[in-house]
């Protein structure tokens, strides 16, 4: 079973800087997020099936602090050929936060999930799937935006199946 956890992060598709980014890249073939945006904690490829992993989760997370995150930046990188995601997110990660995210995935290896992709901390906005476009390309029209720093306490963490249910939700302490 593919599952993942997402630390939900509360922007809209219609905050100024999101509705600019839009405009600047109008005439680019981008499938823009619309809602559910998050950084994806872990991304599980695949979860043994009769494991519960929602007790161990339930441990890690119980009394956790919700981390306080300035978002400072808009990048691109890419994600196959010819597809490149353009996300939100910070130059100064917070330490005690980055903690967590490795506790949280060597649990989940420990239990014999597989795990393919590293952590990187990010909030995708839209995906880019054009042949004229590349990265490079790409971060220099994101760079005309001017991002208004801003600094969020995120606490509501959930555990999904992959485009399918929830199996746990958490309120991080604030």
């Amino acid at each position: 079973m593919t599952t993942y956890l997402e630390l939900k992060v509360p922007i809209t598709f219609e905050d100024s800087w999101f509705r600019e980014l839009r405009d600047v890249l109008d005439g680019v073939n981008v499938r823009w997020q619309r809602g559910f945006y998050h950084i994806t904690m872990a991304f599980l490829d695949f979860a043994p099936d009769g494991v519960n992993l929602v007790p161990g989760l339930n441990n890690l997370l119980e009394d956790e602090m919700a981390p306080t995150i300035t978002f400072d930046k808009l990048d691109a990188f890419a994600s196959g050929y010819h597809r490149q995601v353009i996300h939100l997110t910070t130059t100064d990660a917070p330490d005690d936060f980055l903690a967590l995210v490795e506790d949280i995935r060597r649990y989940f290896k420990a239990k014999g999930c597989e795990i393919q992709s590293d952590f990187k901390l990010h909030v995708t906005l839209g995906r880019v799937q054009d042949a004229k476009m590349n990265v490079r390309k790409l971060q220099d029209i994101i760079n005309q935006v001017e991002l208004p720093t801003f600094t969020m306490e995120l606490t509501d963490v959930e555990y999904r199946v992959f485009r399918g249910k929830t199996l746990g939700l958490w309120k991080l302490m604030d």
